[in-house]
């Protein structure tokens, strides 16, 4: 598995700066199933602290933490009820200060969740809101609105929720506000200046504190068309009406307005040194990422489409064409995740027969179709291997350094993804990614803390822990930290690549770049051997043989590789 050392010093350990999140390596911390400090099933802020020496040993640049708020846990914390505090089930402001300089201690990053779109039901506002009378200042920094027909007994637009139903809800005095999530999670009205500078407020409160950069929660959501009456969609899917925003004149997603917003959060950013930095989950086309992503805006966004390709290589090269591409466009580096807390894991996505339907493959527990785990987990380790070799930030999920797969044999009484109810029961939702972390071979909760998790763990987990694969050749632990420890030596200021790899090789599966200094990256994405250029092999992700690169595998090379 591991090559000959690499002695060159392209770049340090890890980069100061204001350019320090370009090409970073950044670590996806769901707070609530990462380490439990005190017993009581979730997770916590201490227990991130205590783990930050297994993620300098790692290599990861920056930790981005999902929403750790105050929270009654309607949609797994993305229901904030006080923006600038922590939930008193996973600490105190002490905590998080102490966290964030133990983290800069070991020369790693912070980036936090922002939830604008929506508050909790339970945040001050809304609660305010639901006692002040129709068209008060309470209720305009929300969505608020009278129903269609005779009596107001209709929603009134015919808007879909994300989590399936309508997008309204009625209150007791029979007007309805607007929820694009769950209902316990109402819109903010972001035409009110109160609202935008509360949020700016927020972002300060944070980087007062240290925090490095913000991970903003579907960015491209907030503004919406109120002008009344309010537009129907039409008799279409909630998929369709995604499709449908081509060109920012959607009611409700990625509208040009939004814009305004993160020109002025920019203008927040940048009274820091070095300027805070913030990366925009907004699902929309590449055309229109590009707004996002640029330096007026957030400065990078996520790039949903590389996650949502298939094995397939001539399909992959196109991708990362167009986010390169994308990416130099906006003025920004590019993105790549392979697996986050909304989708299933890598490794179990590539376990699944091609086409096949991952929400029903977890409403049957997870047994249809059957899933090849031993070729899932090849092919997730040479996908990572292929990702870190990309340039741009690498974005990673906790637990994928482990291997870890969906846990899709979670009982429905176990379920609190409020997909599953909204959905009426056809979709299983997002917690079988969110089950917390094994840490040791064995234990009440394999050393993620107390006696029964949030979300149970399989009996198998043991075997996956940190400390089953701590110092085992050839485990997924050892690869990652290998791949991160190279990665980090080869990777200069230099954010192009060369394709070596043809139309032709590329359809028989062979997927070859270089880098500068002379950096090769060949994924064989067929099951058959291929021939292995001349050069150092730096590492791999399956052991090689002497008959060339084996199918599912990708190695590094350096200089001395041929053209492939």
């Amino acid at each position: 598995m591991r090559g000959n050392d690499v002695t060159d010093t392209a770049a340090p350990h890890r980069q100061d700066g204001p350019d320090w999140w370009r090409q970073a390596a950044v670590y996806q911390i769901y707070p609530r199933s990462f380490a439990d400090s005190d017993g009581d099933g979730l997770g916590d802020i201490p227990g991130i602290t205590s783990r930050l020496p297994y993620l300098a040993e790692l290599g990861v640049d920056a930790v981005w933490l999902s929403p750790f708020y105050p929270s009654a846990l309607a949609d797994g914390g993305y229901d904030v009820a006080d923006y600038r505090d922590v939930d008193p089930r996973l600490g105190t402001l002490d905590d998080f200060d102490a966290m964030v300089a133990e983290a800069h201690r070991f020369g790693i990053k912070v980036i936090i969740d922002i939830v604008p779109n929506h508050t909790s039901e339970d945040h001050e506002w809304f609660q305010q809101a639901l006692r002040a009378a129709p068209g008060s200042p309470e209720r305009a920094r929300y969505v608020f609105r009278e129903g269609k027909g005779e009596n107001g007994e209709l929603p009134p637009a015919d808007w879909e929720s994300a989590f399936g139903g309508p997008a309204w809800s009625r209150l007791p005095d029979g007007w309805w506000y607007l929820h694009l999530f769950a209902p316990e999670q109402p819109d903010l009205n972001w035409d009110n200046p109160e609202v935008r500078a509360d949020f700016r407020k927020t972002l300060r409160f944070w980087s007062d504190r240290g925090v490095d950069g913000y991970r903003i929660d579907v960015a491209n959501a907030l503004m919406k068309d109120l002008a009344d009456p309010l537009r129907d969609m039409g008799p279409i899917s909630y998929d369709e009406q995604m499709a449908d925003m081509e060109d920012g004149s959607h009611p409700f997603w990625d509208r040009d307005e939004v814009h305004e917003i993160y020109r002025e959060w920019r203008e927040v950013f940048n009274e820091y040194d070095p300027p805070r930095v913030g990366v925009a989950e907004a699902w929309v086309k590449n055309h229109r990422l590009v707004l996002y992503a640029r330096p007026e805006g957030l400065g990078q966004a996520f790039n949903f489409e590389y996650l949502k390709t298939g094995w397939d290589a001539q399909e992959l090269r196109s991708v990362i064409d167009v986010s390169l591409r994308t990416a130099q466009e906006a003025g920004a580096s590019a993105t790549w995740v392979l697996s986050n807390h909304d989708v299933v894991r890598h490794a179990s996505r590539y376990a699944l027969p091609e086409g096949a339907d991952s929400d029903e493959w977890l409403l049957s527990g997870g047994t249809k179709p059957q899933a090849d785990v031993e070729r899932g987990l090849r092919r997730a380790r040479a996908a990572t291997m292929l990702e870190l070799a990309l340039p741009g930030s690498a974005y990673m999920y906790q637990g994928e350094e482990l291997g870890l797969p969906e846990v899709a044999e979670l009982k429905v009484e176990d379920l609190q993804d409020p997909v599953w109810e909204r959905s009426s029961h056809t979709r299983k939702g997002r917690d079988g990614c969110r089950v917390p972390l094994p840490w040791t071979r064995t234990g009440p909760s394999f050393g993620f803390g107390g006696e029964n998790p949030w979300l149970p763990q399989p009996a198998d987990f043991g075997e996956l822990s940190a400390e089953a694969q701590e110092g085992r050749e050839g485990s997924t632990l050892e690869l990652y930290r290998e791949a991160l420890r190279l990665r980090h030596k080869l990777v200069g200021t230099d954010e192009s690549l060369a394709w070596c790899s043809d139309e032709a090789s590329e359809r028989d599966g062979l997927l070859h770049f270089v880098r500068p200094d002379g950096w090769h990256c060949l994924t064989n994405f067929s099951t058959e051997t291929k021939p292995l250029p001349e050069g150092e092999v730096l590492l791999s992700s399956s052991p090689l043989t002497g008959e060339g690169l084996p199918g599912e595998t990708t190695v590094w090379l350096r200089d001395g590789a041929g053209q492939g």
